[in-house]
């Protein structure tokens, strides 16, 4: 039997899902892990939400998300001035799901700055950043007092009055007794959250006060009737605004 062949996000709001994993595990970005999965490289992968609704061809572990429901602290555009009289977005390339809630967001408030590549120029009035994960932290962190930061979280619970999910667990379709693998991937987090404190004595580059509030405060890692209809409301809003094809996706979940 050839061993799973698993990825997921290398970033901090993932170790409490991963941690302690028995076999080898893929870390990536984002945008890498979602195409090792659909080319079939990876048999299950923690990834973007968007590409189970781009390809729903997946099965999603069921109770287990990356999610919001208000402010998220890690998925936000740096800003000067109004967000409002922002003309240029940079995106972030390895961002999935977030550049895509980040075009819904601005449609919804009918708001239509460019959005261009990441570039190493520094930021002025008019020009603004997508920042994610890990690399969003250390911004926050480095320039809190020169930025103003638009939480991506934060405005689509405003909106929308309904959580966010930015990543789930996606099991190919050819793996077989994916129950299994499902549980096992429960029990991980179930483990990890009733032991928060040794997932963060782990931690190398944030500090443990930092990473405790993160998990706390910014953070949800279940996935429940409110955060399924949340990922429904970003299908609809993604189908409203042109990014997906208008079609019916069902939430097969193991």
């Amino acid at each position: 039997m050839k061993p799973l062949r698993i990825g997921c996000v290398k970033y901090l709001n993932a170790r409490p899902l991963i941690h302690g994993w028995f076999t080898d595990v893929v870390l990536d970005h984002p945008s890498a892990l979602c195409a090792q999965l659909a080319r079939g490289e990876l048999d299950l992968a923690l990834v973007s939400s968007f590409e189970f609704l781009r390809n729903p061809i997946y099965r999603i572990v069921d109770g287990i998300s990356i999610s919001s429901d208000g402010p998220v602290y890690s998925v936000v555009v740096a800003h000067l001035g109004e967000i409002s009289a922002v003309k240029e977005i940079e995106l972030d390339r390895a961002a999935e799901t977030s550049g895509n809630l980040l075009r819904c967001l601005m449609s919804e408030l009918k708001l239509r700055p460019r959005f261009v590549a990441t570039s190493t120029a520094s930021l002025a009035k008019g020009r603004a950043r997508l920042l994610i994960g890990d690399q969003a932290i250390r911004f926050r962190q480095e320039h809190a007092n020169e930025f103003q930061f638009w939480d991506l979280g934060e405005n689509w619970k405003q909106l929308f009055r309904l959580p966010f999910v930015y990543a789930l667990w996606l099991v190919r379709p050819e793996v077989t007794d994916p129950k299994s693998i499902a549980n096992g991937l429960r029990a991980l987090r179930a483990e990890n959250l009733a032991n928060i404190k040794d997932v963060i004595a782990g931690e190398k580059e944030f500090d443990a006060g930092f990473c405790n509030r993160y998990y706390q405060e910014h953070l949800r890692f279940s996935l429940g009737e409110r955060e399924k209809k949340g990922l429904r409301a970003f299908h609809q809003v993604c189908q409203k605004h042109g990014l997906l094809p208008k079609r019916e996706v069902a939430l097969s979940v193991v």
